[in-house]
């Protein structure tokens, strides 16, 4: 094990150039953000800020940070100490117990990273104009609710504000407002999605995706932050939800978008071509696109054995738990994919039992380090695990080579996709919106069933139910967290954090060095 820095240069809302460190026990290349000049690539923009802007939303793709908060915070996912590996401080421990405070390493580093983009789509949304305005109010929006909802207050700095101005600060219900405000101008203004890439920009299918995501959330952004799961059945408005439910439906009509027929298209390395589900991607190794590329190595890497085909730094877990809520012929929970699995000996969905890779053309069993077969465990602990313990994850197999036996990182990393948006119509059906198309929650989510291999309901689902599919369909996508918010299920008892978590978890702390910095910042209510 050894320690690696990711290092960020970021101006993050306070104007003060910072650089940080996260410590993690992986194999994350060294590298320096924002302090390159960025030129514009493909798409016919002139705007090198307008790529800058893109390129901030990469902060939110790898193993740590912002996706770590939201994943490791929740039953799907949980960083066991090996020995001496993976201990870092207890950094991913401190997430999945919800025990972390205002000093977290991660916290700070995501408040920078996207507090950093933010401002960078606000010197564009506010100084631009045209297609350029649009784009960078839709990622404006974007990157302000991922402040919003981990954190609950927002800071503003002008384009016209000096580097002496104290940045304002939002509340979570003005900020949900001030969103709202730029999502709708970005659908107004913002370009159809076309074809097939389009998926890598901003567009308005990707916008009306955003706004039917913050309106099925309303209820959440809009409650007492010293009440932070004070919301009902009642909180959540038919308004909003037949608003949602009209938004899905636009995007429906759009004619650009229908369920993949095979699920694992929507994530190996071809899938910005292969998929028909893509709304709002960032595309990897030899994408076209603005700002530079994102890899996805990281969602295999985090898991994998160093002795499998792909020499991973064997940590993260999913718990037993949840790899026990897929039915064992549930295609999303284990598949073998074309092209990769006849070849690397990896099946797509989550490893588990005796692994396998091929050696010259033959398929042998992978051992551990003691030179005993591997097989991964469903029983893990964050504290004392062995390396076999717990069951990984391959939510995005690479493209392989075996003439030089490597790995590419090709794939698309998925923020919106088309089934995510029929789930949210399902969910805003039950919360008392209308039915539309003929499509109910029943049909609606029957067809993702039948398209993993299950059978259809037989009967209308509860909420819970929508719950639980979400979980399947969209696990390590990295909505698993604001869905147990919604549905108030965030703070209970989950593998390896047995009792349930204080209400005041539902939102982080603001860090301890942005509350030193910006007195218009108020620490959050529990911390």
């Amino acid at each position: 094990m050894k320690n690696n820095f990711i290092k960020q240069t970021a101006v993050y809302a306070t104007a003060i150039a910072v650089t940080v460190g996260a410590v993690s026990c992986s194999k994350l290349d060294e590298k320096v953000f924002g302090s390159k000049s960025i030129v514009a690539a493909t798409g016919g923009s002139s705007s090198a800020d307008l790529a800058s802007v893109y390129e901030a939303t990469n902060a939110l793709v790898g193993q740590g940070n912002w996706y770590a908060f939201q994943e490791h915070s929740t039953d799907e996912l949980l960083g066991p100490t090996r020995g001496t590996d993976w201990d870092d401080f207890g950094t991913w421990r401190k997430i999945h117990l919800h025990a972390w405070d205002g000093a977290h390493n991660q916290l700070y580093d995501t408040w920078n990273g996207i507090n950093s983009g933010l401002f960078k789509a606000t010197l564009v949304a506010e100084k631009g104009s045209g297609a350029e305005k649009a784009q960078a109010q839709f990622l404006r929006a974007f990157l302000a609710t991922q402040v919003m909802d981990l954190f609950g207050q927002v800071p503003y700095r002008a384009a016209t504000d000096g580097p002496d101005v104290i940045p304002a600060v939002k509340t979570r219900s003005e900020a949900f407002d001030w969103i709202m405000t730029d999502v709708d101008a970005a659908i107004a203004a913002l370009p159809a999605y076309a074809a097939k890439g389009d998926n890598r920009y901003a567009t308005k299918e990707a916008a009306k995706f955003l706004k039917a995501r913050l309106l099925l959330n309303k209820a959440v952004y809009k409650q007492d932050p010293k009440n932070p799961t004070g919301f009902t059945s009642s909180s959540f408005a038919a308004a909003d939800m037949n608003a949602a439910i009209a938004l899905v439906d636009d995007i429906t009509n759009s004619g650009k978008f229908s369920l993949s027929a095979n699920y694992w298209d929507n994530f190996k390395w071809d899938n910005n071509t292969a998929s028909s589900e893509l709304i709002f991607t960032r595309g990897g190794a030899d994408a076209k696109q603005l700002g530079s590329t994102i890899n996805v190595n990281f969602a295999t890497g985090m898991g994998t054995h160093y002795n499998q085909t792909f020499s991973g730094w064997n940590g993260f877990t999913t718990t037993s738990d949840f790899y026990n809520s897929f039915d064992e012929t549930d295609k999303r929970r284990q598949s073998d994919v074309a092209g990769y699995t006849e070849l690397t000996g990896f099946n797509a969905g989550f490893l588990a039992g005796q692994q396998y890779k091929y050696v010259a053309g033959k398929k042998v069993k992978v051992l551990d380090r003691a030179g005993s077969d591997l097989v991964f465990t469903p029983d893990v602990s964050l504290f004392f695990s062995t390396e076999a313990k717990g069951i990984r994850t391959m939510k995005y197999p690479m493209l392989y080579k075996a003439s030089d036996n490597s790995f590419t990182g090709t794939n698309d990393f998925v923020f919106f996709r088309y089934a995510d948006a029929l789930l949210m119509k399902a969910e805003a059906i039950l919360r008392g919106g209308t039915a539309t198309k003929g499509e109910t929650a029943k049909s609606i989510v029957s067809a993702l069933r039948v398209r993993s291999g299950l059978t259809a309901l037989t009967a209308e689902p509860a909420l819970a139910d929508i719950l639980a599919e979400r979980g399947r369909e969209l696990y390590l996508e990295a909505v698993r967290r604001d869905d147990l918010i919604r549905f108030g299920k965030f703070n209970d008892a989950v593998v390896e954090r047995a009792t349930k978590s204080d209400a005041s978890r539902v939102v982080l702390p603001i860090p301890n060095q942005a509350v030193s910095s910006n007195p218009n910042l108020k620490q959050n209510f529990g911390y």
